[in-house]
């Protein structure tokens, strides 16, 4: 599932898990911190030892373009492991308490999604030869939109592959550091160069590789744990099949209630406009399907990727359907919060000693896949978008040192945001960056839509303000329904928000065609 989409409700979920001294005591008597620090290093020593293979060529056009030889179904499958968050793999489980098997309506909007993006947006990016999709604004509107539209990726990657990764460290701190008194500070910087280490030298090269490895780990960490539940509740896969579909959660459609959050055609055009800003407007996702040798191959991966998620995330919710079920058997009390579900049966020791060493595989693989790609995405961006190194005629030198320099900078700042969200302690300030990552894609997709759509040009210099304007109206609004109708903004603000920016953009445009 799109990456944000869970995060809200996961974080604070899991930080309330992991904070738990209880859970932290059985987790001790159940594995020690030494053997999960092997299976760490073993599973870090793998991305190394791959991206050494990988890492032949050292060049920015490894390091941005793959050198466009990538094979396409080897980024279809690592897409997989990028799109799907440590957040992402326990919130949907949970999530079968109060919406059923529901959420699998938006999962079927992601594919006409993705088949947008393939056969839309990919194309346009192959015919103008774009290594950083933004450049497609400069293009078509000018260098102000051209800078604005890149700024809002870079801040909403920044501020949320950070939240995500401080996730991740906050888990291997509690599981693991603290019973060593390994201060958190060297854990989050540990982490940070391992994953740079790993992606330093080819960027999206080496990344191609490394997240297929990823999604590999997440999907077997997927099926033993389905395996070992199964096991307990003496079911095998036909026995599993049956009880899904026979338990009351295990209802996929709602037709009958068009006022529901659930309603069919709601989630399904949700989903697909989910797909086509955060992953066809994304740098982070469309940089490894540029890589591809051709558009062909990349609107194959792109379309293979697609139709993937729907098996994924039916194994997801099933696994929810079977802990629910579980839990029922066994007397077990339910935590409050859905998003608890996996972590407290994981940890507490329910499911047997070898779940809690999936559950950290399984995170950690996801969570990483989608750090390391938003370390290579943010490096590439600031280097084409905001420094300018291709436009400017770099030579050849300079530019890989300067792209050097910013992929230091960028692991670094990530390092400061995760020791910041930690210094704040407070899971509202997590769930506030979330919130905003909802608020900075509407603009990037009013822009992108117009510029698609139209033959008309805005005056590029008040680009930027539009830009911020229409978030800042969209927050407005929200307040304003919360207090007068009760009413919260859902995923409908995405497209207000791009509306608002649409809009905006016409009035501030005269006629002219369109050079792109």
């Amino acid at each position: 599932m799109p990456r944000f989409t869970a995060g809200c409700r996961t974080v604070s979920g899991l930080f309330s898990i992991f904070r738990s001294r209880l859970a932290g005591n059985f987790i001790l008597k159940l594995m020690n911190a030494y053997t999960a620090i092997i299976v760490m290093v073993a599973y870090f020593g793998v991305l190394l030892l791959v991206s050494r293979f990988t890492s032949k060529s050292s060049d920015n056009n490894a390091f941005f373009r793959g050198n466009h030889q990538s094979p396409w179904w080897l980024v279809a499958f690592g897409m997989i492991g990028s799109s799907i968050s440590g957040a992402s793999f326990v919130s949907v489980p949970g999530m079968v308490r109060d919406v059923n098997m529901s959420y699998l309506q938006m999962c079927i909007g992601f594919v006409p999604g993705y088949m947008l993006v393939a056969f839309v947006l990919l194309p346009i990016y192959y015919k103008l030869r774009l290594t950083s999709i933004y450049d497609y604004l400069n293009r078509r509107f000018g260098a102000a939109s051209h800078k604005t539209g890149a700024s809002f990726f870079i801040i909403s990657k920044m501020t949320g592959a950070a939240a995500r990764l401080y996730l991740v460290c906050l888990v291997l701190q509690r599981f693991v550091f603290d019973q060593l008194g390994v201060p958190y500070e060297a854990t989050v910087v540990v982490t940070l160069l391992l994953t740079w280490m790993y992606t330093r030298k080819s960027g999206v090269r080496t990344l191609v590789w490394t997240d297929a490895l990823q999604t590999l780990a997440l999907i077997v960490a997927l099926f033993a744990v389905i395996f070992i539940v199964a096991g307990q509740m003496n079911l095998d896969a036909r026995g599993v099949a049956d009880f899904v579909s026979q338990s009351p959660h295990g209802r996929i459609f709602v037709f009958d209630d068009w006022k529901s959050g659930q309603f069919f055609w709601k989630e399904f055009f949700a989903g697909m406009f989910i797909v086509v800003v955060m992953t066809g407007l994304d740098q982070d996702m469309m940089q490894k399907n540029l890589s591809c040798k051709n558009l062909r191959d990349a609107q194959k991966d792109m379309t293979c990727c697609g139709f993937a998620f729907l098996p994924m995330n039916l194994l997801f919710l099933s696994l929810g359907v079977l802990l629910y079920g579980f839990c029922a058997q066994q007397g077990i009390v339910l935590p409050e919060r859905t998003d608890d579900l996996l972590p407290s049966l994981a940890v507490g020791g329910y499911l047997g000693a070898f779940v809690p060493v999936l559950f950290i595989i399984g995170i950690v693989a996801a969570a990483f896949s989608s750090a390391d790609s938003a370390l290579t995405a943010l490096t590439t961006s600031f280097c084409i978008d905001i420094i300018g190194i291709e436009r400017k005629g770099y030579s050849k030198e300079r530019a890989v040192k300067t792209r050097r320099y910013v992929h230091v900078g960028v692991t670094v700042a990530f390092v400061l945001f995760i020791v910041g969200f930690k210094a704040l302690n407070s899971t509202s300030v997590i769930d506030a960056i979330y919130t905003m990552a909802s608020y900075t894609y509407g603009p990037l997709l009013g822009m992108f839509v117009f510029g698609l759509f139209t033959k008309k040009k805005p005056v590029d210099r008040y680009v930027p303000y539009l830009a911020i304007a229409s978030p800042v109206v969209c927050y407005v609004i929200n307040v304003l329904l919360v207090r007068l109708a009760d009413y919260h903004f859902g995923y409908e603000l995405l497209l207000i928000n791009g509306l608002f920016t649409f809009v905006g953009l016409l009035l501030l445009s005269f006629k002219k065609r369109a050079t792109v």
